[in-house]
């Protein structure tokens, strides 16, 4: 599937003489073990089925085992395959590093544990040869692909996937797939913006491209995880929250100059059908009103769990800190003035409020099930993350449902930015 771009020209990338029409870029650190059959059986489909000049490019990022040796080793032995060294580690920098000094005009890379099924590879690079889009990504999350995953993995890519569309209006569907490629003079523009030089990488480069208005192919493909995979999950997904986190506040502030570089690539403002434009103000206004409320939520609910029940002081805490919150996110997070339908948003929140009770109060019975008698640290630490879950649910209902048909005083006031 594709996403959809402007009516902007599109022109397909111009072969320089003697380079190979595509570079595939294999990101290693440390892989002594499956570099040499990654890179020989990479070559032997290339060779056989492609029908295209290529070159492969290992990009070493500070491997300290015999990574370097067989790399030489191959790439002497191999006349289409280069390598490239760097001092220091990053699965982003080394893609950064050999994709900004190749001169093919299409990029690519995969993983050396060629999780991807290689018949994917000339439909993920035909589009940017022929110059109808501009990045390609291989997608494990949409209709077609086959995968082969344990259910852990399974769902933390579909949770972050979903993290995106709610957070950066992300409309690709699999970020983390290690199998992308890209047209070199679009890289050329983006590259310099993208900060990350680790797993995050991806991310990063797919948000700026969706909001340069480019067109992302996406190609359903044949997965199977690799079981010997050394990728920390815990680090990795707390270093993609930070990237999130600085993306949305870069994109809010305006520190990207993303308008510049959609006039230059000609391209128009992309918009998000059925989203109105001001999402990432909206997200950060509409955060900085869930931290006053849930802190204010703790407190009430501390405060009165020494006099009352758990279930008690946890509904009246919730019903308080809804009406407020709902008034706030009304007049900061939306914008919108005046008393037309206050009541109606306030009866619509109180609805959005019967939900999170729900869900808190349905976390706290399953707690009280499993230990009748709690320690208060541990009650407030599942009330916490009870209520994160449900911050991301009340967000998309007050922006699609209570708020989402209101003209916001801010959209009054100035054109969207886009």
């Amino acid at each position: 599937m594709s996403t959809s771009a402007s009516s902007a020209s599109v022109t397909a990338p111009r072969l320089p003489a003697n380079a190979p029409v595509l570079d595939v870029v294999v990101p290693v650190h440390n892989e002594q073990d499956d570099l040499e059959p990654c890179v020989r059986r990479l070559r032997h489909h290339l060779v056989n089925e492609f029908p295209y000049t290529f070159r492969i490019t290992i990009a070493d990022n500070a491997s300290t085992d015999r990574t370097h040796q067989i790399a030489v080793g191959l790439a002497a032995e191999l006349p289409e395959v280069s390598y490239v060294r760097l001092a220091a580690k990053g699965r982003g920098r080394a893609l950064k590093h050999a994709w900004s000094a190749s001169d093919s005009p299409v990029l690519a890379y995969m993983d050396v544990d060629l999780s991807t099924d290689l018949a994917a590879l000339l439909p993920l690079v035909a589009p940017l040869i022929s110059g109808h889009s501009e990045l390609a990504i291989g997608s494990r999350l949409t209709r077609g692909a086959r995968v082969t995953r344990g259910p852990k993995r399974e769902i933390i890519s579909r949770c972050y996937n979903l993290l995106l569309r709610g957070t950066l209006s992300a409309r690709f569907s699999d970020a983390q797939c290690g199998f992308k490629a890209v047209r070199a003079d679009v890289a050329a523009r983006l590259l310099p913006l993208v900060q990350d030089t680790g797993w995050f990488f991806d991310t990063e480069l797919l948000v700026l491209t969706e909001r340069a208005g480019l067109r992302i192919h996406e190609v359903p493909v044949d997965w199977v995880d690799d079981p010997d995979s050394r990728v920390d999950i815990l680090r990795t997904a707390v270093a993609d929250l930070k990237g999130i986190a600085r993306l949305v506040t870069a994109l809010g502030t305006g520190r990207l100059a993303l308008s510049s570089l959609r006039e230059q690539l000609g391209r128009s403002p992309r918009p998000v059908p059925g989203v109105p434009a001001g999402l990432t103000g909206q997200l950060l206004r509409f955060a900085a009103v869930g931290i006053v409320s849930t802190l204010a939520y703790l407190l009430l609910y501390a405060l009165l769990r020494t006099q009352t029940g758990a279930q008690t002081a946890n509904l009246v805490a919730l019903l308080v800190t809804a009406v407020a919150n709902t008034a706030l996110n009304r007049r900061f997070a939306f914008g919108v003035r005046g008393t037309g339908r206050l009541w109606l948003h306030q009866a619509q929140g109180l609805l959005v409020f019967a939900v999170s009770l729900g869900l808190t109060g349905g976390s706290l019975a399953l707690l009280q099930a499993l230990a009748p008698a709690p320690a208060a640290p541990l009650e407030l630490g599942v009330l916490v993350a009870a209520n994160l879950a449900t911050t991301c649910l009340r967000f998309l209902l007050l922006r699609t449902w209570v708020f989402g048909g209101v003209p916001s005083a801010v959209a009054r006031r100035r054109p969207p930015r886009s």
